[in-house]
């Protein structure tokens, strides 16, 4: 098999492309979703607070830490690994990370699906009237226990991000990222600008932005770390694979800032979307809520049918919960998709079909666990692959980049690195020291304590 030249393998047309894209895959659910209400179960603002210093002193370190080995060997996971220590054991951290990205897949788009099919449903006036919690939280359980629909709503997830992903680097990721992310961003910034004009927001707004440091315990800090790792999409080679179409001309360490910056802005603007809207509707405490996959789901329609305009406010947001999902969901692809054609020589298309045919199928008990298929169900099948695959897999890898990038192929082999397109790298002593120290331990306590996590 001949070795691929950049140009075969496919490349970014800017610096912006790249960050919209890389932007795209960090912002997803997990900003969207996920932080919102880790906020409202870890006291509010003081969350928020430690949340930001973990995305800056340790969300950024192993960022830059990926993008650093991808540019520099321009290679998938495991093509990274092996290009730096070669017949080592190193490439198994590149198969984890290969394996880790398609497993979320599988169930990320799951959750993706019931983004569209909650779309549709907004469209369809099944949110209209007094929506109580008894009647969401039904219409959510028919909905998950709905075979043929879920199914469906998977298989267009699916093949939507095959279809991007089909069209390579330039054509596919880079054309569909400069059209969803400012998309993305100009729904966030409406809903949130809607959100805050809401009778009673004032009330959403203090408990969401004044932090009560009485509130700030240890367990808010293992969440606010994991948040921030787990919602910058590191740890599973994806940062690594966007960051092999680079130009050694494009500086690295203003792409992982930039890249970080959006990530975090998004998920602070979501929080002014949600406080707000849930102080401002009677009987909903967000404090109250158990994290859970489908929550979103069952608790929005409620709001939306208490809002004036409250079906184009919920037709608007999960539209946006539906571009942030495929954004996630074709960074995912590509890093299968990228190993097949580095390594196996795979065409992109045939590569981009096999995989997405697999992911659909391993998607499947993950789409009926959630009342479809008792057998399923019982397994508690998609939360599991959650735990294992979003969780422990996700920082393992973070773990082993920062590892392996300080301790194996040497920090001053990063830094020259990183001196391509940035002659001048300010934060050199911070970060140097972050890789090597910090980074490593906050990660390590993450996997000690990730059934705090994630209980």
């Amino acid at each position: 098999m001949g070795k691929l030249t950049q140009d075969q393998r496919g490349s970014w047309g800017s610096k912006l492309a790249f960050i919209y894209a890389a932007s795209g895959s960090a912002i997803g659910l997990g900003s969207i979703w996920r932080f919102p209400l880790m906020v409202g179960k870890n006291g509010g603002a003081v969350f928020v607070l430690a949340y930001i210093l973990a995305v800056i002193f340790i969300g950024f370190t192993v960022m830059l830490a990926e993008f650093t080995l991808g540019r520099h060997t321009r290679k998938n996971p495991v093509g990274a690994y092996k290009a730096v220590r070669p017949h080592s054991h190193w490439k198994l951290a590149g198969y984890l990370g290969v394996i880790g990205a398609t497993c979320i897949l599988s169930y990320y788009g799951v959750v993706a699906g019931w983004a569209f099919g909650y779309f549709y449903k907004t469209l369809g006036g099944v949110f209209k009237g007094n929506i109580t919690w008894q009647v969401s939280d039904q219409i959510f359980k028919n909905f998950a226990s709905n075979t043929p629909e879920i199914l469906f709503c998977l298989f267009v997830i699916i093949a939507i991000t095959t279809f991007v992903i089909s069209k390579g680097v330039e054509g596919g990721i880079e054309r569909w990222s400069k059209i969803l992310m400012p998309v993305l961003f100009t729904l966030i910034i409406l809903l949130a600008v809607r959100a805050v004009t809401l009778p009673g927001a004032d009330t959403g707004l203090s408990f969401y932005l004044k932090p009560d440091f009485s509130k700030l315990t240890p367990k808010v800090l293992f969440f606010a770390v994991g948040q921030a790792f787990f919602s910058l999409s590191v740890g599973v080679g994806t940062m690594i694979t966007y960051a092999s179409y680079l130009s050694k001309k494009d500086n690295l360490v203003s792409s992982a800032g930039w890249v970080c910056f959006s990530t975090t802005l998004v998920a602070l603007l979501t929080g002014i979307i949600i406080f707000p809207t849930l102080f401002a509707t009677p009987g909903i405490n967000p404090g109250d809520f158990e994290i859970s996959l489908g929550l979103m789901f069952q608790v929005f329609p409620i709001i939306i049918s208490k809002l004036p305009g409250g079906f184009i406010f919920g037709m608007f947001f999960f539209f946006l919960i539906l571009v942030a999902a495929l954004t996630s969901t074709i960074s995912m692809l590509e890093v299968p998709v990228a190993y097949f054609v580095d390594e196996r020589g795979w065409s992109r298309k045939k590569a981009t079909f096999l995989v997405g045919l697999f992911c659909f199928g391993l998607g499947i008990p993950s789409g009926l666990s959630v009342g479809g298929v008792k057998l399923f169900t019982k397994l508690n099948f998609m939360t599991n692959m959650d735990i294992i695959f979003g969780n422990i897999v996700l920082a393992l890898g973070g773990l082993l980049i920062s590892l392996f990038l300080a301790y194996v192929w040497k920090v001053k082999n990063a830094l020259k690195e990183i001196s391509f397109g940035n002659r001048r790298f300010k934060l050199k002593p911070l970060w140097v020291f972050d890789i090597k120290f910090l980074a490593p331990v906050a990660i390590l306590i993450i996997l000690i304590f990730i059934r705090t996590l994630t209980g």
